[in-house]
């Protein structure tokens, strides 16, 4: 790593970056990457919609029906850590190509499953594969972008994501209501054959062969640590609490688990996931800022819907209608946050975008219990554009300090830091908001837990506003450095 590399080119007594256009070859790229992002993406919306149609028609409780998502997110969280060797091992470009056959596959074999058991046999399988695709994707926008350009590819290529959420559970619906629940699956299967068969001609496939013997207890304890993770985040999201031996046992040895690879991968001479990469500050303060930023943005996902429904008496409909407003704002700002990003850098345009997150995220802490829906949606807008601004450009500051060969362990640490912020913020917002509704016996009492709740999310924001400034701080530091 180099303390310049992601500012190279800057000129140093404005801080701007000089931009170069993007190459054609590289926007190829990155949109037939894109077919990852939309399938995994869409998954886990879709799949929410049917969970209670798919236990119905398969004869199976909805207890059993929730491993639907949850084995498929335990598989997931314990692929993640492998990226980096892998990409090692095979090539980077190969891994992904190898996990997009796999997760088309795989939602074929969803589709045709008979039982629940096979069906959550399925899930797990798909989400091994589907692990791999965001960050090995991720690295190789990285590598074909470069740190001059990389703001504008990635923030264009997270396009996807951020509207999945707002449009997936009415495709779920569409879907379902129309044709079947099989439908779910099977839509991911055109999808990925046409991905596949246009990205085996332009994705690179990258370097092999340069990978040593995996680090099997790092693997291990890895592996152990982040699916219970996962496991003790997503019980206490069901209403366990934290405080229950069934969210208290797996949270405490995943800890233990997890330090435990901490301390086993900084010592090792050939790790298994380079976390020394964070020994650079822009990088820690990028990483550790990406950690709060999801875990408001994906609070706020799963909250919006639930305010929508309980604090405005809309039906699902109405609310997927209601939260496209928090997608188009985020939708129109991600190219502009990538133009600002490579121009300026990453930190000061994430400061910007969670000013704006928290100046719209206090309204709805102190709107009434009758509040104007043009007023809420003005608000989503807004945030979805603050949000736009403070996601991109930090994983492009992240990925800018790092070189090529490093790109997929700084990918799968990014999306690894990204899902785990993510699964808590959901879980501190489900926990108070399911707390205080406990108590509500009004519509007055009603907005009052909401209320709380968003000051919450206002507090994460608050504190990813922060951790941006250090970066910021942390970038100037290192044009200062590079200058000399």
């Amino acid at each position: 790593m180099t303390a310049g590399s992601a500012n190279a080119g800057t000129d140093t007594s404005t801080g701007r970056t000089p931009t170069t256009a993007v190459p054609a070859p590289v926007w190829r790229v990155a949109v037939v990457l894109a077919s990852g992002s939309v399938m995994t993406g869409l998954d886990t919306s879709l799949v929410n919609v049917g969970i209670e149609i798919i236990g119905r028609e398969l004869d199976a409780s909805l207890t059993a029906m929730q491993w639907i998502n949850s084995g498929y997110l335990l598989a997931l969280a314990a692929t993640l850590p492998t990226c980096g060797w892998l990409s090692r091992r095979i090539g980077t470009g190969r891994l992904w190509l190898w996990a997009l056959a796999g997760f088309t596959l795989t939602s074929a074999l969803c589709a045709l499953a008979r039982d629940a058991d096979t069906l959550i046999a399925a899930r797990v399988l798909q989400g091994l594969t589907g692990g791999l695709l965001i960050p090995t994707g991720m690295a190789i926008l990285g590598q074909v972008a470069g740190s001059g350009r990389m703001g504008r590819v990635i923030a264009v290529s997270s396009v996807p994501a951020i509207l999945a959420p707002a449009f997936g559970p009415i495709i779920g619906a569409l879907l379902i209501d129309n044709l079947s629940w099989r439908w779910m699956f099977l839509v991911n299967v055109p999808i990925g054959i046409v991905g596949l068969l246009v990205a085996l001609r332009v994705v690179p496939r990258g370097a092999s062969g340069r990978a040593a013997r995996p680090d099997l207890p790092a693997l291990f304890l890895v592996a152990l640590g982040l699916p219970l993770l996962t496991y003790a985040i997503t019980a206490a999201m069901d209403g366990r609490g934290l405080f229950v031996a069934a969210v208290l046992a797996p949270l405490v040895v995943a800890l233990v688990a997890l330090v435990l690879f901490v301390h086993r991968s900084l010592r090792a001479a050939e790790p298994l996931m380079d976390l020394r990469l964070a020994r650079d500050p822009v990088y820690a303060a990028a990483v550790s800022t990406v950690f709060f930023s999801s875990a408001a943005l994906f609070g706020g996902l799963i909250v919006m819907p639930l305010y929508f429904q309980l604090g405005m008496d809309k039906d699902i409909i109405d609310t997927g209608l209601l939260l496209m407003a928090f997608s188009l704002g985020a939708t129109v700002t991600f190219p502009v946050a990538g133009r600002l990003t490579d121009r300026y850098g990453g930190g000061i345009v994430t400061v910007v975008g969670l000013v704006v997150t928290v100046a719209s995220t206090v309204p709805m802490a102190v709107l009434p219990s009758d509040p104007n829906v043009v007023l809420v949606e003005a608000l989503q807008v807004v945030r979805g554009v603050g949000l736009a601004l403070a996601g991109s450009p930090v994983v492009s500051a992240a990925l800018a300090r790092v070189r090529s060969h490093q790109m997929p362990d700084a990918s799968a640490q990014v999306n690894i830091l990204s899902r785990v912020g993510g699964a808590v913020g959901s879980a501190i917002c489900v926990v108070v908001l399911a707390d205080a509704l406990a108590d509500a016996r009004s519509e007055v009492e009603v907005a009052a837990a909401f209320r709380g709740t968003f000051w919450w999310l206002t507090g994460m924001a608050a504190v990813a506003l922060a951790l941006a400034t250090w970066l910021t701080r942390a970038q100037r530091g290192a044009r200062r450095t590079a200058a000399t």
